[in-house]
């Protein structure tokens, strides 16, 4: 039977972005940016809280990414590269590796390495992995 692994996005609310920590059994993988909370507006808001199924999806801009398929309201959320959520965000998250300000990070993409390598491990070894995303 698949175990169920469960990653914990943490979120602080700013206005001009949403910043988080992403756990794993209580220890930090990285940062994450995402747009501020405009009410789950497509393209303009960060995603509800609550805790989501992640599965391995396929797009045309990011290649093969963490997809975040069952958004209420929005399609296609993944986990992508990004180091400023106003400008390269529509809904998705973005790993990175330092928080610089408000929806702002640096070295994204040693970030989503690192958290894909995890998610990927845990997908290889046959759990399902979801995550978890709540305030503070």
């Amino acid at each position: 039977m698949a175990m169920k692994s469960t990653l914990v996005l943490r979120r602080t609310y700013g206005e001009q972005g949403t910043n988080g920590t992403i756990y794993f059994n209580g220890e930090k993988i990285c940062h994450s940016i995402e747009l501020p909370w405009r009410n789950n507006l497509q393209r303009l808001s960060c995603i509800p809280q609550g805790c989501y199924r992640l599965e391995k999806r396929k797009y045309t801009k990011h290649g093969e990414q963490i997809g975040i398929p069952a958004v209420l309201g929005r399609e296609a959320i993944l986990i992508h590269t990004a180091n400023n959520a106003i400008k390269e965000l529509m809904g998705c998250i973005a790993p990175v590796t330092t928080l610089t300000g408000e929806g702002k990070g640096s070295d994204s993409a040693k970030a989503l390495a690192k958290l894909k390598g995890l998610v990927y491990s845990l997908w290889d070894q046959g759990d399902e992995v979801f995550l978890l995303i709540r305030e503070g």
